[in-house]
């Protein structure tokens, strides 16, 4: 499949501090305005897939409703994996369950005018 870029809304649409899921070409996108840029993430957290526009952003760092994980929006490392989770099974166990530690998955954004595009 060839990556091509898609408008996706219109960033006036996004104040600062702001985040939006929306679904493009059927993926479900985080699209978050934070300082003076815009990204756009996987909209599901890695760990049980809580949904992070119904998290908190603080600067470029998102935190999942579920668990509390924590990701960078920058470049989608995690800064804290889901400190809430219970801890009553061996890690391999619990990553089994419910995923590994891995980062979020980024989209390239383009703004053009008023418009934000992503790369899919």
């Amino acid at each position: 499949m060839i990556a091509q870029m898609i408008k996706v809304m219109k960033s006036s649409d996004l104040g600062d501090g702001e985040m939006k899921e929306e679904i493009v070409n059927g993926v479900k996108i985080l699209i978050a305005h934070a300082g003076n840029k815009f990204y756009a993430v996987e909209s599901r957290c890695p760990h049980m897939g809580g949904q992070l526009a119904k998290g908190k952003l603080e600067g470029t760092i998102v935190t999942c409703p579920l668990h509390g994980g924590k990701f960078d929006l920058e470049d989608g490392h995690v800064v804290q994996w889901a400190p809430r989770t219970p801890r009553l099974l061996s890690a391999t166990k619990i990553d089994k369950l419910i995923g590994h530690n891995r980062p979020l998955k980024i989209y390239p954004v383009k703004i053009e005018g008023d418009d934000i595009w992503v790369e899919i």
